[in-house]
């Protein structure tokens, strides 16, 4: 082919037209496609929706199955757990008593004090938590963890949703929702109850609702031109389009990302910034004279105020139980003698104030965490999987707790599928290049998620961060290869012996991917293997 098929041209086997005899006369696209064209209508619906429904099968039974094993708080769970329980029974969180973890697994759940505790992300994602223990109970570890596990099966379904959207194919569609439902990195951070799968999600959905406003505000630039035209009039600077009630979402959800993790502040702002560019082309491409012009004065304010404003509110919202409170942590630090504010801020509220005071708080610890532990990982060897983190480790003797070898070893460790993640990691890069060379807004778009996911992070090389972090960007990196593997693929009205080369990589790849899934499943779980077999998981001499 001379020209290089774009993400637009996928046209999969699934959600083909039935192909013309001349075409089948060429001995275009392979067996499965004829199959595929023979069937009724009927049964193609079926058949259609029959593959999605059986990935998410396959992520409810990755995350769901013997989710309470093991039942001992695991990596910081020892925070997250205990602060949502305190949460939703307190309003804010609160101090334990020494060695309290052993006592929580054991049943004793009310052993919490009334003072505060100081905590440094915001409560969404442990109100989340504390949801799933309302419903199950305290004392039940698959409630402390199906708060996660629930919104990752939910962000399977959401990324074939948004891959149905972006490249037009149930096929690749139903391939991004593969990949994620067996990736290392996603089930586990479905299986614990830590808060960056709730990052993630929120991301994710605030990325579906930007590709929504993208064709939504395309559709009313083009309106808005018309009604100038016909009017005799030019089109000078270019409306201010407030009617983007997509915009409005993403800020929404953007906002609830930043109320789990501060670091969803960047996928607000990086998204932002992304819908002024496109606004800015679109407006050149229909021929508006001032169009750059236009995007700034004109439109830009605009988006700020239909995307910064809600997600502010979505964010203080979920802080509601601690304005309500009267004991949270700082909750009256303005009320103490000398702490209020003076001069043009006098009239701020002391609770603004106090909230204030705590926020600082909070991000001057950010900015200090520096203590060195023995599996954070720096950011630079994020996306080749240098160091992943080790959860949760429990060794064993022949005949301790049912072992049956000389040595076992129990391992939840967040290391990802590694013919997935280095594949991701290369279509990434391919991704760039290939921006550079064909400015295709698809490309452009998933490697936005990349840059709001992973760049912000080159500002902390020297802070203690870890690998799982990355699963806050990881589904862009899944819509790299999966864009990757679409061009692979091709399309029916391919030439067959390309089609079929295509299909068979494509179906190899990822009955590959699969079988190391199931390699990995013992370390992803926390099941009792023998150490030898544990260690053939180590291809790294720094996974161990």
């Amino acid at each position: 082919m001379s020209q290089p098929t774009t993400a637009e041209e996928f046209d999969d086997l699934l959600d083909g037209e039935p192909m013309e005899r001349q075409q089948l006369e060429q001995r275009t696209g392979s067996r499965l496609d004829d199959w595929w064209q023979s069937r009724a209508p009927r049964v193609r619906r079926v058949l259609r929706w029959a593959a999605p429904a059986i990935v998410v099968v396959i992520a409810a039974v990755t995350r769901l199955i013997n989710l309470g094993s093991p039942h001992t708080l695991v990596f910081d769970e020892t925070f997250y757990v205990k602060d949502a329980w305190t949460l939703v029974n307190l309003g804010y969180e609160g101090q334990w008593p020494a060695e309290a973890d052993a006592l929580f697994a054991g049943g004793q759940t009310d052993i919490f004090l009334t003072d505060p505790s100081f905590v440094v992300h915001p409560p969404l994602g442990k109100l989340l938590i504390g949801l799933g223990m309302l419903i199950l109970g305290p004392d039940n570890s698959f409630g402390w963890r199906v708060a996660t596990a629930v919104t990752g099966i939910l962000a399977v379904v959401l990324i074939m949703l948004i891959a149905r959207l972006l490249f037009k194919s149930m096929l690749l569609a139903t391939i991004a929702g593969f990949l994620l439902a067996i990736s290392g990195t996603a089930i586990v951070m479905s299986r614990v109850a830590l808060l960056d799968n709730f990052v993630m999600f929120f991301a994710l959905l605030g990325f579906g609702a930007v590709l929504l406003d993208r064709s939504w505000s395309r559709v009313r630039l083009a309106a808005w031109i018309a009604r100038r035209e016909e009017g005799g009039r030019g089109t000078d600077w270019g409306p201010a389009l407030w009617n983007r009630p997509w915009l409005i979402a993403a800020g929404a959800a953007f906002g609830a990302t930043a109320a789990v993790k501060w670091s969803g502040l960047y996928f607000l702002a990086a998204f932002a910034v992304y819908t002024l560019v496109v606004d800015a082309l679109a407006r050149r491409r229909a021929g508006i004279q001032f169009w750059g012009s236009g995007t700034v004065f004109k439109q830009a304010p605009v988006t700020f105020l239909l995307t910064v404003p809600i997600a502010l509110v979505v964010y203080l919202s979920t802080w509601s139980s601690w304005f309500l409170s009267d004991n949270g942590y700082s909750r009256h630090w303005a009320e103490d003698a000398g702490h209020a504010w003076s001069g043009l801020l006098s009239w701020v509220p002391l609770s603004v104030q106090s909230f204030w005071h705590f926020e600082a708080s909070v991000y001057s610890y950010h900015l200090g965490e520096m203590r060195p532990h023995g599996y954070q990982a720096n950011p630079l060897t994020w996306l080749f999987m240098i160091r992943p983190t080790s959860m949760y480790y429990q060794s064993s003797s022949l005949g301790q707790d049912g072992c049956q070898f000389t040595t076992c070893g129990a391992s939840i460790t967040g290391i990802a599928n590694p013919i997935i993640w280095w594949a991701a990691t290369a279509a990434v890069f391919y991704l760039v290049y290939r921006l550079a060379r064909y400015r295709e807004w698809r490309v452009g778009l998933i490697l936005m998620g990349m840059v709001a996911g992973y760049l912000p992070w080159m500002l902390y090389l020297n802070r203690t961060v870890f690998q799982f972090y990355t699963i806050a960007f990881e589904p862009y990196m899944l819509l790299a290869l999966v864009f990757v593997i679409g061009l692979i693929i091709g399309s029916p009205h391919d030439e067959r012996d390309r089609r079929v080369s295509g299909l068979r990589l494509v179906g190899i790849f990822l009955g590959f991917a699969a079988v190391v899934s199931a390699f990995y499943w013992p370390l992803w779980t926390g099941m009792q293997i023998d150490y030898n077999f544990l260690r053939l998981h180590w291809w790294l001499p720094t996974w161990t």
